[in-house]
């Protein structure tokens, strides 16, 4: 589970994002990211029964993201990111095509899977599988459970008209306008805190093991 502690932290962090303040409760950090590395060791050792591409000998450490922001190119300055994020792949958080996420935060945790901002070639690729399989693609996420569980796919990063090659009348062309594919699902705090919480993810990235799948055979 995330401990009430780990929660309480990254709260206190929001309104306090400076050094001075991280410095003087570092160890506090220190407490949280443990308690989510041991959580994400946990969720590594089920997932890998699943997903065959993720190594039960994943080091969390390799999963588990900083809480430093870079700043360099953001309008924000502030320091620190306010949740933790950790990603499950071959390669940890380092995607190389498609992979899983948990976000934890106090009021916006969620859990998600895909490809996230594909480059030109995968990108390419996973829009030709939706054209050459959508037979395929639509059996995984028009499934009832699939449906329920995570609605419609992130459409936060979408063209406004149809990418080069396919016609507006495309019977799938709002996928494919898509330049992220990827579902989510929110979390809530108590879910996190629960006793099954680690259950509770591995079962919505279980549900998301097929979407992966279909994803990956697209790039391979």
């Amino acid at each position: 589970m995330i401990n009430s502690a780990t929660f309480d932290f990254l709260e206190d962090l929001a309104a306090n994002n400076n050094r001075d303040w991280f410095q003087a409760n570092k160890l506090r950090h220190d407490e949280a990211r443990n308690n989510v590395l041991e959580f994400a060791e946990k969720l590594i050792a089920k997932l890998s029964k699943i997903d065959p591409a993720v190594s039960s000998e994943l080091d969390p450490k390799s999963c588990v993201m900083r809480i430093y922001r870079d700043v360099r190119f953001s309008k924000n300055k502030t320091p620190y990111k306010t949740n933790f994020g950790a990603g499950f792949s071959e390669n940890g958080k380092n995607f190389k095509g498609a992979g899983y996420y948990l976000h934890i935060h106090p009021e916006q945790s969620f859990l998600a899977g895909g490809c996230w901002m594909p480059e030109g070639d995968m990108l390419k690729a996973i829009r030709q599988e939706i054209d050459y399989n959508g037979a395929d693609f639509h059996e995984i996420i028009d499934d009832r459970a699939f449906k329920k569980y995570f609605d419609s796919p992130d459409s936060e990063y979408k063209l406004k008209t149809p990418p080069k090659g396919y016609q507006p009348d495309h019977q799938d062309i709002e996928y494919l306008k898509l330049k992220s594919f990827t579902f989510s699902h929110a979390l809530t705090r108590k879910e996190l805190s629960g006793s099954n919480a680690v259950e509770e993810v591995c079962n919505g990235f279980i549900r998301l093991y097929p979407f992966i799948a279909f994803l990956r055979n697209a790039v391979s």
